[in-house]
């Protein structure tokens, strides 16, 4: 038993002998797809007259998640100096993660110095 394959130009739906897959670049990328020998042609002249505007062109990326500007909660005291002097003091705090707000309060309150905008 024998069967045939029938090749359809992608572009226009014609048949032919000459239709093929065929394969081309852009921008690094390799796609493909089912052409004649006109169509295919086609492609190469349109590909040609682009290459101008390409190999000149700058590639805009897509703009990143900007950082949100971190405001600092303590002037030169670490974040171990807080856990430390609340440990000493009484006041509870986690040995790890996120220091409340209210414990670096308390530091600023006892250490006038630590103020960020101080």
């Amino acid at each position: 038993m024998a069967e045939k394959v029938i090749r359809v130009d992608d572009i226009d739906g014609s048949e032919g002998d000459d239709v093929a897959k065929r394969d081309f670049e852009v921008l690094g990328r390799t796609f493909t797809i089912d052409l004649s020998d006109d169509n295919y042609k086609r492609l190469n002249e349109m590909l040609d007259a682009l290459a101008p505007f390409i190999d000149n062109a700058v590639e805009v990326k897509a703009a990143g998640k900007g950082r949100k500007p971190r405001t600092a909660k303590i002037k030169g005291y670490t974040n171990g100096d807080v856990r430390d002097w609340a440990l000493r003091e009484g006041v509870e705090v986690s040995e790890r993660g996120k220091i409340s707000d209210e414990v670096y309060a308390a530091f600023i309150d006892a250490h006038p110095d630590a103020k960020p905008d101080a």
